[in-house]
């Protein structure tokens, strides 16, 4: 079958209008987000938070790792008690932590102490596409530190 400039054209287009498609199947919602965070802290209570803590940061753990949602928790002065997609970050101070104009960390710990829940926008880099996206992140407070998972807008 011989090709031609229009059909090429139009073939492109097509593609053009299922690509972003294929790639919104790719990312996580914040429905699926909240539902992480509300398995990570059911993990914690049946398991004890130092077996979740070291679950959340390993990535080849399914239940807590889908496609660019995965948990994290830090206590309430900024230290890092896990991370799903970065482990180096464990055992970090990041409350001065800044991204863009936000504080990140100091602001989900000012959502912890105020609410004990809710949700937080900032700009974060996406580890699918590793490039910095805006990410709706959903955190609980749990005892003295919080457990968070964001989706990617």
């Amino acid at each position: 079958m011989k090709l031609t400039r229009r059909t090429l054209l139009i073939l492109g287009l097509c593609a053009g209008l299922v690509a972003p498609a294929i790639a919104a199947e790719d990312r996580g919602t914040t429905e699926q987000a909240q539902a992480m965070v509300k398995k990570g802290i059911a993990y914690i209570k049946e398991h004890g938070k130092e077996k979740a803590f070291a679950e959340f940061s390993n990535m080849s753990n399914k239940d807590f790792h889908d496609r660019d949602l995965y948990l994290f928790a830090y206590d309430l002065n900024g230290v890092n008690l896990s991370h799903g997609n970065n482990p180096k970050m464990n055992g970090k101070n990041l409350i001065d932590l800044k991204v863009g104009d936000k504080f990140v960390v100091k602001e989900m710990i000012a959502m912890a102490n105020s609410k004990g829940k809710g949700w937080i926008d900032y700009q974060w880099p996406n580890p699918v596409t590793k490039v910095l996206e805006t990410k709706s992140t959903y955190i609980e407070k749990l005892d003295n530190y919080f457990v968070g998972c964001g989706a990617y807008k």
